[in-house]
Formats: C-alpha cells, structure tokens, sequence
C-alpha cells in the first residue's frame, strides 16, 4: 500500500467523509447503516486504490460504493421496509426552491435536532459531520471511549425513536434551529480553543473541525449573514493561534504576543465575510463578536488597540447576548480603556454572579488587576483562587508563575512602577 494512496484516502476522509455519510444515510434511512457502510468504503478505497489507482473523483468513488454496499445490506437483511421509514428521505420530502436541500445539510440539522441534548448534538456532529472517531470525540470531551461510544450510541437511538426528519427544516424553523447549529459549531471551536483539562492549550482537532464545519455551512448557505459572521469570528480568533505560546510552551498574553506571526491570509478573510454579514443585516451576537475580534486584529501593536471601541461592542454584544461572560470580557476592555481600578470596579458586580463561581478567569482577571496596582496581598490570593478552579496545565503554570512573583514581594513593600503585563 502507497503512501501516495494512505494520503489520498486520508484527504478523502477530511473532504468527503459529511458527503458520503450524508448521501448513504438519505438511501438507508439508518444512521449507524450508513455510518459502517461509509466506514467499509473507505476501508475498501485503500485497498482498491492500490490496485487500480487514485480515482478521477474520490468523493464520487467513496459515495458509490458505500451506497452499493448498503443496498447489499438492505437486500441481504430484507430491511428495506423497516428501515426506510426511520428518516423522512429525500423521495417524501420536497426539494426546496432556495437551493438549501443538500445531503450534508441534512445531516447537519438531524445531528443538532432539539430532541437531543447540547452535549449530544455535539458529539453526534463530531462523529458523523466531522468524521473524528469516537476515541478522539472522547478525548475532547475528557471522558472514556466506552462513555463517548454509550452516549453516540444513545443519541442515534434517540433519533430513530422519535422519527427525526432527515431534512433541513422548514423556512419557518430554519432561523430557529440554524441558531442551535451555530450555537454547537462555536462551542466545538471554543472547546478547542483552550482545552479545559489536559497538557495541551489548544486542541487542534476540535478547531479545524469547527471551522470545517463553518466553512461548509457558508458554502451552503452562501447568503446568510449569521453564518459568514461566525465563519468570520473563528478566523479571525484562529489567526492569532501560533503566536499563543513561546517557544518554551509558556502562555504568553495578547500584550505579549507578536504580531508578525499572525496569519494575514485568515485576517482579511475574516474581515471580508464580516463586513458582507454587516450589509446584509443589522448586527448580531457573532457579528459583535467578530468586530471585536476585527479591532484586536487590526492593531498593528497592542498600545495602539482602540478599547474604547471594544467597550463600545461589548455593550451592543451585551444587549444582543446578555451573559456574565460577556459582562467579565466588559470589565477586561474596561480595565484597558480607564485602568486597573476601573476594571476592578467593573468586576465587583460580577462577585455575586453564580453562573462565574467556579469560573477561573473571573479570579485570574481580578488577579492581574490587583497586580497592576501593586497589590501584592490581594493578588496572591486571587491566583491562588483561580489556580484550584484551573485544571488546563499550560493555565496553570503561568498562574503559578505569576502567583511566584506575587509572593516574592515583600510584605508591604511598595513599588513606584506598576507590574508590567
């Protein structure tokens, strides 16, 4: 067997796997049908590929030939009847005049339908959309494969009981249930972003997924602002990514980090789909989010950041998206615009906010606040607070690291300087 054809196979995989699930699972009306038959095709392009050579369209090969071999099964096991009704195909569904209908959308929608829980439609979307296997959707969600597969398993089960729709919904529950599609593609991405437990900071996996995801969604549904606003978050959050840790593997701070290494290419991608979701309609929460991101993006260096603009989005994000988390990140920009003093005076509400006790960056925040007005006392124990609710080790060795300079200060001793960031 070829490295040629390993590659080949393993690039069908990233491209086609939503595709070839998608269109099997509109023939069989079963998900896990399909799921093993789209798991027998690509076992069998490695061997076929050897033989014959790298197929013309990959991707066509890939869905032929798992859709033969589920129509084998379905003939074989004389299913046909029962197993056809289980989702709505596309025969008993009309094809919409908007362009919408397409497999991959269908899969989409029926991974995130409301009848299963968040935690399900991401993990379903992760396995059958993303094509991860079900160890590394356990690894991003830091529990047992057996667990993971028990859940996946439950959540298909699910879906076939109730008779989910294997459709895009209706347009007047498109809006609706697009936003729980969207809510699930920003929640992989943020889980991959800074990963709650482990070694890593970054789950690479989860990141190129969610923006997998958010690019075949764009390319879907070309004309809808929401989407091309959280494709145009994710890049530009994304672009900033080899700059997050020095070469040692430390965090380094947004103040810390060089800007050189930041990928233009994402920037200005991110900075197009934006200003298109902004003309198509008035701002929401992902096209805020993303202006902010754009300001970040565009300062050529860190003193030159415009906060007063980023305070100025965080209170139209706050009326469109009212969250604890947003009102912290408020406080953080506050804290930028005016001082160390006003962003803790925009903490002090935030103490009493149940939804942030166990919130580490809420402590971390308060920390470095104090830390910049020289007080020393009060920063130790706010780094010490947010250590025992930090459980990402890259976190919290600079927590300690910080907490170690803290602590090396003597006991009211006075600086004339404020702590750098």
């Amino acid at each position: 067997m070829s490295a040629e054809v390993v590659a080949a196979v393993a690039q069908a995989h990233r491209r086609d796997w939503a595709q070839v699930l998608a269109a099997t699972a509109r023939l069989t009306g079963s998900l896990d049908l399909a799921e093993e038959c789209t798991q027998d095709a690509y076992a069998q392009a490695l061997q076929t590929w050897s033989q014959v050579g790298i197929p013309n369209r990959p991707g066509a090969w890939l869905t032929t030939t798992a859709r033969n071999r589920a129509l084998d099964v379905l003939r074989r096991e004389s299913v046909l009847r029962r197993a056809l009704p289980l989702l709505v195909t596309e025969q008993s569904v009309p094809v919409p005049e908007d362009g919408l209908d397409d497999d991959r959308l269908r899969l989409i929608f029926t991974c995130c339908h409301p009848a299963l829980s968040r935690d399900a439609q991401i993990a379903l979307t992760l396995r059958l959309v993303c094509g991860l296997s079900t160890a590394e959707v356990a690894r991003g969600f830091l529990v047992p494969e057996p667990t993971m597969a028990a859940r996946i398993t439950r959540a298909k089960k699910k879906i076939t009981a109730a008779r989910v729709p294997y459709r895009v919904p209706s347009p007047d529950h498109l809006t609706e249930r697009l936003s729980a599609v969207l809510d699930v593609v920003h929640l992989i991405f943020t889980t991959g972003h800074t990963a709650r437990i482990g070694a890593r900071l970054v789950r690479r996996d989860l990141i190129d997924s969610a923006i997998s995801l958010a690019r075949m969604l764009h390319l879907l549904m070309p004309n809808d602002a929401e989407i091309g606003a959280l494709l145009a978050l994710l890049l530009l959050t994304d672009a900033r990514a080899a700059s997050r840790l020095s070469a040692t593997g430390r965090l380094l701070l947004l103040s810390e980090q060089d800007r050189t290494r930041w990928d233009t290419r994402l920037i200005g991608e991110g900075i197009s789909l934006l200003t298109d979701a902004l003309r198509r309609q008035p701002p929401t929460r992902y096209a805020v989010e993303a202006a902010i991101a754009a300001v970040h993006a565009q300062a050529p260096t860190w003193q030159d950041t415009d906060w007063a603009e980023i305070v100025g989005l965080y209170d139209v994000l706050l009326r469109l998206w009212p969250s604890p988390v947003v009102e912290l990140n408020r406080a953080v920009a506050v804290g930028f615009r005016d001082g160390p003093q006003a962003g803790l005076d925009a903490l002090s509400p935030l103490a009493a906010e149940p939804a942030l006790a166990t919130y580490s960056y809420l402590s971390a925040t308060r920390a470095e606040f104090l830390r910049q007005l020289c007080q020393w006392a009060e920063a130790a124990d706010a780094y010490e607070e947010a250590l025992t609710l930090t459980d990402n080790d890259v976190e919290r060795a600079f927590l300690t690291e910080r907490l170690s300079d803290v602590q090396r200060i003597p006991a009211g001793k006075e600086r004339t300087q404020k702590a750098s960031e």
